[in-house]
């Protein structure tokens, strides 16, 4: 009761009304795909999954994270079966050090230097919130999870990404396809099972977070296709946040931008929960020394929180039994918190794409990110108050089991349209 006390002191309620907050959800989802103003941009991709038609074709591919940067050569056979070949990775551009545009997008040509002139296409799965143009390029909104890039914001990427490709000698430029990575997650479910599936889902719960649904052709909406549209979930800011999600916000690179994604991503779980217990230790939650160790700490990690609630790990040496289980209740509180937030998106994509009406042809949900994967109870979680929203509404779905290789849904992009 103590924990339950000072996390709604501070303005966190465990007690969420989860329906209703799918509601507003779904009302700002259909503000922004109706042009009105919202806090999701609702990002049209024109990708129709169905339209998908596979053939042999090789296809460079660039995975542009929240941590990592990841390039490849993917090669399909007729039968959509592929391989992987020359994969390396790096760190994402911007995350050790500001850089210009000019020395973003070179540091990205120098990255895929190994491919020159050997692909028509290069498709690229590039994490932040952009504009998706009809001929498939991406102009970039904002940054998030910290990246330091601040000249890009409003470049085409794919046209930029040609210049330093010109820049760097090659001669064969290819077309670049830009997607988000939920689009990615989607595209990797249409291909993982023989199963008949009335619509798809993709999800992302990693570094960062968001979620993209096929939405039916409606006039209200302006769009007379099928296609993939990209929620940008992590902007979402119909929450009323806690003292903690304020000053973990006031404290980032980028104030007042990603609302949502600040509250449980993998990028921020990690500083929310030290954040948290820093605040707790000058409340005396905890005891003298281990409140001075809390203090002095600089820095939290979500990897350090699920060692600790997953394995038990130690994570300060100071704490007595009844230290470690309080810690032991915040942290599984902001966990917990965590997998309602998720369900809430995945209910209101499911709801939104109008799939699932049959069983025998259900909505895939199609899943990837290590924080959803592996942070502790997460998955079993998210399903419970998923089902929990949905409880008395007659939709099938289907969660995949295993995280959608993103590598194959970027390459995907190829044969769309």
């Amino acid at each position: 009761m103590e924990v339950k006390n000072f996390f709604e002191k501070h303005g966190f309620y465990t007690d969420l009304d989860l329906s209703s907050l799918t509601k507003d959800f779904l009302q700002d989802m259909d503000n922004g795909l109706s042009g009105k103003k919202s806090f999701q941009d609702m990002i049209k991709t024109y990708i129709d999954p169905s339209s998908i038609a596979m053939r042999e074709k090789s296809v460079i591919v660039i995975d542009a994270g929240g941590t990592n940067f990841r390039s490849s050569l993917v090669t399909f056979a007729n039968d959509g079966s592929f391989t992987v070949s020359q994969f390396e990775k790096t760190r994402m551009p911007g995350t050790e050090g500001e850089l210009s545009k000019k020395d973003f997008f070179a540091k990205i040509a120098s990255n895929i230097s190994r491919f020159k002139d050997c692909c028509d296409e290069i498709c690229f799965c590039f994490s932040y919130a952009m504009t998706i143009t009809e001929d498939k390029d991406g102009i970039l909104d904002n940054f998030s999870k910290e990246v330091k890039a601040p000249e890009v914001v409003g470049s085409h990427i794919g046209a930029e990404l040609k210049n330093a490709l010109k820049e760097q000698g090659w001669t064969k430029i290819p077309q670049v396809i830009l997607l988000n990575d939920t689009a990615s997650a989607l595209l990797a479910g249409t291909g993982s099972t023989s199963k008949k599936y009335s619509s798809y889902i993709g999800f992302i719960l990693g570094t960062g977070l968001n979620a993209a649904f096929v939405q039916p052709a409606k006039a209200e909406y302006n769009t007379t296709k099928n296609q993939i549209i990209v929620c940008e979930s992590a902007k979402f800011g119909g929450f009323k946040n806690s003292e903690f999600d304020i000053n973990l916000d006031k404290k980032s690179v980028a104030p007042g931008v990603a609302p949502y994604e600040k509250l449980c991503s993998g990028a921020y779980l990690g500083p929310l929960a030290l954040e948290t217990i820093q605040i707790a230790a000058k409340e005396g939650l905890f005891s003298t020394e281990l409140s001075e160790e809390i203090a002095s700490k600089e820095a939290l990690s979500l990897i350090e929180v699920n060692d600790f609630l997953s394995n038990g790990k130690a994570l300060f040496s100071k704490a007595t039994k009844e230290d470690s289980e309080v810690l032991f209740e915040i942290f599984d509180t902001l966990v917990d918190r965590m997998a309602k937030l998720a369900a809430v998106i995945l209910a209101a994509c499911i709801t939104q794409c109008e799939g699932g009406k049959e069983e025998s042809s259900p909505i895939c949900v199609a899943c990837n990110g290590t924080t959803f994967f592996k942070t502790y109870k997460v998955i079993e979680r998210t399903k419970a108050y998923l089902a929990k929203i949905l409880e008395g509404k007659k939709v099938y779905y289907d969660m995949l089991p295993e995280e959608v290789d993103i590598t194959r849904g970027t390459a995907m992009a190829a044969f769309t349209n």
